[in-house]
């Protein structure tokens, strides 16, 4: 089973040399910190930085360098800092190869829900609507099942929705998994995990061809 770190590890294979990367909050963020270091890759974070280097150790930080999540960051040289409208510009013009968010719940077509917590007060779902509304790209890092137990992969979401049919793949803490027409496609298992544990973790539509390999992170 993966830990958060081994989640953002997994997706950091995704990061192709030459990718424009927006990080959501939680672990998405973590993915900067696991990227080769033999290719070139500009993360973007939607309050206005593209640029973006891995977290400051302790003792680093710059209070006026943050992110989305408001955490400190630090920064790659050539890094640039602009307002918001020239950065969803960036979004909504589709010129970010890949987004990366994270998920209280997606469905088996593809839906989204990550912005809603039920029981709390929100302030809104940030610039999530946009980035999955012009991303062509979609990856999903997510928890396979929430504190209960209970399967955020479904069927249809329960919660209200931040994109339609626009999630491309999930990495969870058990499984790399593809969304296709007819469901979730299971490509690789995490390290000590079965597949019937996958399958029995997983409400929606589970779709497995041959034999699952295991993660190689």
């Amino acid at each position: 089973m993966l830990d958060k770190k081994g989640i953002a590890k997994r997706i950091a294979k995704e990061v192709k040399d030459g990718y424009y990367v927006n990080l959501g909050i939680g672990i998405p963020t973590l993915v900067a910190n696991f990227v080769r270091d033999d290719i070139s890759v500009e993360f973007q974070s939607e309050n206005g930085v593209l640029g973006m280097g891995p977290f400051p150790f302790e003792g680093e930080e710059d209070a006026d360098i943050i992110n989305a999540g408001k955490q400190t960051i630090t920064t790659l040289p050539g890094a640039s800092f602009f307002d918001s409208a020239l950065s969803f510009g960036m979004i909504r013009g589709k010129h970010v190869h890949l987004t990366i968010l994270g998920a209280m719940e997606v469905a088996e077509n593809g839906d989204i829900a990550n912005w809603k917590i039920p029981g709390k007060m929100v302030k809104g779902m940030g610039g999530a609507m946009d980035l999955v509304a012009s991303a062509e790209n979609i990856i999903v890092a997510m928890m396979h099942t929430n504190r209960e137990g209970e399967s955020k992969l479904l069927k249809r979401c329960t919660l209200p929705l931040t994109g339609v049919g626009c999630v491309k793949k999930i990495v969870t803490n058990l499984a790399v998994l593809e969304v296709v027409p007819e469901g979730f496609k299971l490509l690789e298992r995490a390290p000590g995990i079965t597949v019937e544990e996958i399958v029995a973790a997983t409400e929606g539509n589970l779709i497995m061809e041959g034999e699952i390999p295991e993660m190689n992170i």
